[in-house]
């Protein structure tokens, strides 16, 4: 027979492919589980059932990739996705076979454990499952998993198709422009139906309907146009095929609607005209802005209430009554500064007769800067992905903007000079573009000129450069080459484009996405960084601005104008109002506070809110706006409300914005093993520091002390205090204890626990003589500093004992215990941290608090079973309503019915029911206790009415 004749049957096994594949995956995944639970010598009856797993695994992979090699020989697959998927399966079928050889070695004993063995399987089963995705893909289009996600639906309407059908079947003949609207509704059916199996990347039949080139190069079998002839091209043909016929396409079961099959006829038979503008398949919105002129027809006095009334007027909704003054405070305090208003001023507020005292509260919320910037600080760290710790900071692959970002809030930076000096940055600001310098090989999508462009494009756009970044994006019109140019932007050299991490070796073409603003084009990276950045910021640019006015009213509102807030490109509820707003914002002089007040100011804001049985209803495109939505605390919110009302949650901040000049480095005895540092042991370490003063007469002298665990304090021989709580600083008055000449600081420092841990002293001691003359010790640098882990005796506390043998201690900086607010000479201090200048902690990333490792532009709002074990049974969260009971009882004794006024007024706003008292004072009993008050402190601060904005 002749060679040829041989291949159906290399076809027929190939097509096998499928059904075999399935056999490696069951083996090999049940297998790893079952070895999983073999675990330190765990259920040794499991062994022989999983030898046979492995075995028959290890075959039937290379069973699958043999016969996965036929079917894209022998048939009609071809393309890099293909390609891929191949290479992966083959090294499933290599690394399972090794697997299964190291489990037979292990058996018989030639090898002393499982580990090599259980390595090879465990990256068996993950190749394995990347290979078994990207199969996936290939049967049902590249986004088949994502597709499903909320948001992800294709928007595909097919009424313009229909529309166009109508209006050309009118024209004896068609103009240049209607032959390329007929070629771009073709061209969009073909995306929507056709590219999962006829694309770049998976070219079945070796056909691809992606481009020209393809389309009317045609496929194995030959041509599949002839210009004029539909009845002669093979692809109309089968477009018209029975649904049951092998032959149909898109595929047998799935046929084109009579529209879309009379839409490419027509196309053929007027000559198959391709067009030279860029296909558009989803919706974009227009990229300038004007604002619009508000309605004649309202009543309404605020702008946004005008606009809002006609919105109203058009969807039957009537205007409801204004929330009250209680409510409104609460909802402005939290909206602005994120914290709780004190009982006195919601008092004071009340009784205020003043019918501008709502525009007043505002005005006086934004202009209290510092807590203004310390509330919004978290909505700017994670739109900007910054953080105080985590992924590439200690690789220094990764830099923070906190300082730069933190000034510029508190100033009321303009947003345009933001964006500006993010793009085009200082050394304070360039942590955003330079993203995470990940360790090792990586992604070429997760280079960090490409991690530039997806977080402009995803923070500061609201477009996803992301899936663009790995190959042509199927949620927006974005392709693989405009991802590539806006990421040269960013890069020192000519960037090669990779389709799904495979290099093309085509190379990069420097361009903005939106290059109808300017050019970005030059030699240098600083002269591209500057163009952007003033391109960017154009006033033309309504994308940027309407990105920005969009999440500002959703953090406001509860939902956003365009949701998802990442996904601009979506019809907005209401488009005049997004458009007013944003042309007022570029009016104001890019003014974030100005744009706070024009939506705070209106009526539309003093809503009552509403609220919604599940989440489909908010993110639904057939939202209808009735009010602001109820919305659950942030992380940020509810921790300084605790702090406020209960107890600290935190004393220490990652970035101290105070500005104080003292360090926060911890000094303890130098411990070594193998000669290296280690962790300090516990015990009790012996610290010195000798230091002399003139015979100035002394002033004052006051001494600041924290020590990690516990410590006392002496100084010239005298015991000054001591201390077991490392986060309260203790402030001394040590005027009386110091004398003119040699003088010396004596501390003994605990270091509790049953293994190494951190220890540390936290000094300084701030000495006034006449004359003006100031000295300051600190023990943050170490130097002159002495310490012991061997009893030195009595004699040690004395400036006259001979320390000369004692070692210098080690500087143990302050990354475990950050910087303690109240460690200053200053006065007013802070009680607390706000939580939004803390390092990410297990308590906030529990209330929702995200990682920041990628742009976070919103956060999840519903409750989760991690939130509610953590508020219920949180070991840290007991601590602090431990602590705050503890408080509670030293300022209101045993009157217990003060307490559960208090703890309302200042959680609620309001005093207790008749009904409520009774529980809580039922609940505390006669004579309160820490335990009781305890519970009832959490009861309280469960209540949704203290969790919600209403």
């Amino acid at each position: 027979m002749e060679e040829n004749a041989w291949s159906w049957i290399f076809q027929l096994l190939g097509r096998l492919h499928p059904v075999a594949v399935h056999f490696p995956i069951g083996l090999l995944i049940v297998a790893l589980f079952l070895e999983a639970l073999t675990l330190n010598g765990k259920r040794p009856g499991l062994r022989d059932g999983i030898n046979w797993m492995v075995y028959l695994g290890a075959a039937s992979a290379v069973l699958a990739a043999s016969l996965g090699w036929f079917l894209r020989t022998f048939d009609d697959y071809s393309g890099d996705l293909v390609q891929l998927h191949q290479n992966l399966g083959i090294a499933t079928a290599v690394l399972s076979v090794i697997a299964a050889f190291l489990l037979q070695k292990t058996n018989a004993g030639k090898l002393s454990n499982f580990l090599a063995y259980r390595s090879l399987l465990v990256l068996s089963v993950i190749t394995l499952t990347i290979a078994g995705h990207l199969g996936a893909s290939l049967t049902h289009g590249e986004d088949f998993l994502s597709s499903a996600l909320p948001g992800n639906s294709d928007p595909y309407d097919d009424s313009r198709g229909v529309a166009l059908l109508a209006q050309l079947n009118q024209l004896d003949s068609l103009s240049e422009t209607e032959l390329d609207d007929l070629n771009l509704e073709v061209r969009a059916i073909f995306a929507h139906n056709c590219y999962q199996c006829h694309s770049e990347n998976k070219q079945k039949g070796e056909l691809v309907l992606e481009n020209k080139r393809g389309v009317f190069q045609g496929g194995k079998s030959g041509k599949v146009i002839v210009a004029g002839h539909p009845k002669e091209s093979e692809l109309y043909r089968r477009i018209t095929l029975s649904s049951n016929d092998d032959d149909v396409m898109p595929k047998k079961g799935k046929v084109l609607k009579k529209n879309e099959i009379a839409l490419i006829k027509l196309w053929i038979e007027k000559g198959a005209h391709w067009s030279d503008r860029a296909l558009k398949v989803f919706p974009e919105a227009a990229l300038a802005l004007s604002k619009p002129v508000l309605p004649a027809s309202s009543e309404q006095v605020h702008p946004v209430d005008n606009l809002l009334d006609v919105y109203f007027e058009k969807n039957g909704i009537a205007w409801p009554q204004l929330v009250d003054d209680k409510t409104f405070i609460r909802r402005a305090y939290l909206d602005i500064v994120g914290l709780l208003p004190e009982p006195d001023a919601i008092n004071r507020f009340v009784d205020n007769q003043d019918a501008n005292k709502r525009t007043q509260l505002i005005d006086r919320l934004l202009a209290d800067n510092s807590n203004y910037t310390q509330h919004w600080l978290s909505f700017w760290n994670d739109l900007l992905r910054n953080d105080y710790s985590g992924t590439g900071f200690i690789t220094g692959g990764r830099k923070q903007v906190t300082d730069w970002l933190y000034k510029s809030l508190l100033e009321n930076k303009p947003y345009n000079a933001m964006v500006k000096e993010l793009i085009n940055p200082t050394p304070a600001s360039e942590g955003f573009i330079k993203g995470i310098e990940w360790r090792g090989v990586v992604n070429a999508s997760q280079r960090t000129e490409m991690q530039a462009a997806q977080n402009i494009g995803q923070s500061l756009l609201g477009v996803n450069v992301k899936c663009a970044s790995c190959h042509n994006s199927f949620v927006s019109n974005l392709t693989l080459d405009q991802a590539y140019g806006f990421a040269s932007i960013f890069a020192d050299s000519v960037m090669e484009l990779n389709r799904c991490d495979q290099p093309t070796g085509k190379m990069a073409q420097v361009s903005f996405l939106y290059p109808e603003l300017g050019s970005v084009e030059a030699d240098s990276l600083k002269e591209r960084l500057l163009k952007l950045s003033e391109v960017i910021v154009k006033p033309e640019n309504g994308r940027l601005y309407r990105t920005i006015t969009n999440r500002i009213w959703q953090r406001l509102m509860g939902r956003g104008f365009i949701e998802p807030l990442d996904e601009m490109d979506k019809t907005p509820w209401d488009a005049d109002l997004l458009d007013w707003l944003t042309a007022d914002f570029i009016d104001s002089g890019y003014d974030m506070k100005q744009l706070m007040r024009t939506i705070m100011t209106s009526k539309a804001y003093q809503l009552p809110t509403v609220s919604y049985e599940k989440l489909e209803q908010v993110k639904s495109a057939r939202y209808v706006f009735n009010g602001p939505i109820v919305r659950r605390m942030s992380a940020e919110q509810f921790s300084d409300a605790v702090s406020q009302v209960i107890a600290p949650v935190y004393y220490a901040a990652a970035y101290n914005p105070s500005g104080d000049q003292l360090s926060s480095n911890r000094i303890w005895h130098r411990e070594r093993k193998f000669d290296r540092d280690v962790l300090p042991e516990p015990g009790i370490r012996y610290f010195r520091h000798k230091f002399t003063l003139t015979d100035r007469e002394i002033i004052n002298a006051q001494a600041l002390i924290s020590v990690d665990h516990s410590y006392s304090f002496y100084l010239n021989g005298q015991k000054v205090a001591e201390g077991t709580d490392w986060r309260k600083v203790n402030k001394l008055d040590v005027t009386k204890f110091l004398k003119s000449g040699e003088n010396v600081i004596a501390i003994e420092g605990t270091n509790e626990g049953p293994i190494a841990n951190p220890a540390g002293i936290l000094f300084a001691m701030k000495i006034s003589q006449k004359d003006n003359l100031e000295t300051t010790i600190q023990s943050a640098s170490g130097e002159g500093w002495k310490s012991a882990d061997v009893n030195p005796g009595k004699e040690w506390l004395s400036a006259a004992f001979d320390d000369s043998g004692w070692e210098t201690v080690r500087n143990y900086g302050s990354m475990h215990w950050d910087q303690l607010l109240s460690f200053t000479f200053e006065d007013n201090v802070p009680t607390y941290a706000r939580a939004s200048l803390v390092r990410q902690h297990p308590f906030l990333k529990a209330l929702g608090r995200p990682s920041r490792e990628t742009v976070a532009t919103s956060r999840d709002d519903q409750a989760t079973l991690l939130q509610s074990l953590e508020l219920t049974n949180g070991a840290y969260f007991n601590q602090v309503l431990e602590e705050g009971a503890g408080s509670w009882l030293q300022q209101y004794g045993s009157n217990a019915a003060s307490i559960v006024d208090a703890l309302y007024l200042k959680c609620l706003g309001r005093k207790p029911s008749n009904k409520e008292k009774d529980i809580m004072l039922s609940a505390l009993g006669d004579t309160p206790d820490k335990e009781g008050l305890q519970d009832v402190f959490w009861a309280t601060l469960l209540l949704p009415e203290f969790q919600f904005i209403y």
